[in-house]
């Protein structure tokens, strides 16, 4: 299975992918117009969605893609530090990587290497839909 990231909120938000291992997924984000809150800071629910992009093809990297798929099962973060422009960078590794979850931690960086924010995402491994369910 190919990953298509057209039409998806990682397109619509502009997270592009920057490197894609079983062990290690770099993503960064623009804080611009798409991504602020109305206070003019990075909103949160933004770098809950670059955490879970992250972990999310993170945790793909290490099921069989041919019969399997990870999806949400819970994630949490700390935002610890507001960034009004420019562009964050989230750096996922996994914590554990289970037969039927998985956990990755997710560090968000500013350009100067300073914590934005840091999450941590648990991921159900379940079976990919059939075609036509």
């Amino acid at each position: 299975m190919d990953i298509d990231q057209r039409r998806t909120l990682m397109h619509a938000i502009g997270i592009e992918t920057k490197e894609l291992t079983a062990d290690k997924v770099v993503m960064t984000m623009p804080v611009d117009d798409r991504t602020r809150q109305p206070f003019g800071l990075l909103h949160g629910g933004a770098s809950v969605a670059l955490a879970e992009s992250a972990a999310s093809l993170g945790a793909w990297m290490n099921v069989d893609q041919a019969t399997q798929m990870p999806v949400g099962l819970e994630i949490n973060a700390n935002h610890i530090r507001g960034k009004a422009d420019g562009t964050v960078t989230a750096v996922a590794k996994p914590l554990h990587r289970g037969r039927t979850t998985q956990v990755w931690e997710v560090r968000i960086t500013d350009e100067a290497d300073k914590l934005v924010c840091i999450s941590r995402c648990t991921l159900a491994v379940v079976p990919l839909p059939t075609a036509g369910a």
